[in-house]
């Protein structure tokens, strides 16, 4: 089994600097669904793991998030895909749980759902919170650049070099990278 894990919104779903607050809100990236149909066809195993501040916030409730998931899982299913796992932080940034990306709570909890080492696992993000927590646990990061991720690759250019982080234009090409080089 490989893990992939991914973020969710900019790297699955359209983001908001206003944050994603409701399933109308919630819209899936083009090529997004079809990539994680790939994976899926390849053996990956793909969780989902996103920080979700909003609901401490007050923007939005733990239900609606769960709409939100609901929406993303049925569009999944309409081309033949799935997660296999959704994982999410409420907490805002200044709770300093080890849930919230930058720390690597979530991906901890994938990788003891599933009995892998993360070690052998691939991290898709578009932040570099998703990436410093997939280089805490030791897993591969890979940046696309939807998202915040053009934004990451002018803000962190020397980080990105440094633990030589893979960057692609979309999820759809992380994927086939992936499928190409580890199936």
């Amino acid at each position: 089994m490989t893990l992939v894990i991914l973020d969710r919104d900019g790297v699955i779903n359209q983001d908001s600097d206003h944050f994603i607050k409701s399933p109308d809100e919630w819209i899936p990236l083009a090529g997004s669904l079809e990539a994680i149909h790939d994976l899926n066809s390849h053996g990956f195993t793909v969780a989902v793991a996103t920080n979700q501040s909003g609901i401490s916030r007050g923007l939005f409730t733990e239900k609606v998030l769960h709409s939100m998931h609901d929406k993303m899982e049925m569009l999944l299913k309409e081309v033949g895909a799935h997660v296999d796992s959704i994982h999410f932080c409420p907490h805002g940034p200044q709770d300093n749980c080890l849930c919230r990306k930058p720390h690597p709570g979530l991906y901890i909890q994938i990788a003891e759902k599933f009995a892998t080492d993360l070690k052998k696992a691939f991290v898709i993000g578009d932040s570099f919170r998703d990436l410093q927590a997939a280089i805490e646990v030791g897993a591969q990061p890979l940046l696309v650049e939807t998202g915040k991720g053009k934004r990451t690759i002018q803000n962190y250019a020397d980080e990105l070099s440094l633990h030589n982080v893979l960057q692609f234009t979309d999820l759809a090409k992380a994927s086939q990278y992936l499928i190409h080089n580890n199936s």
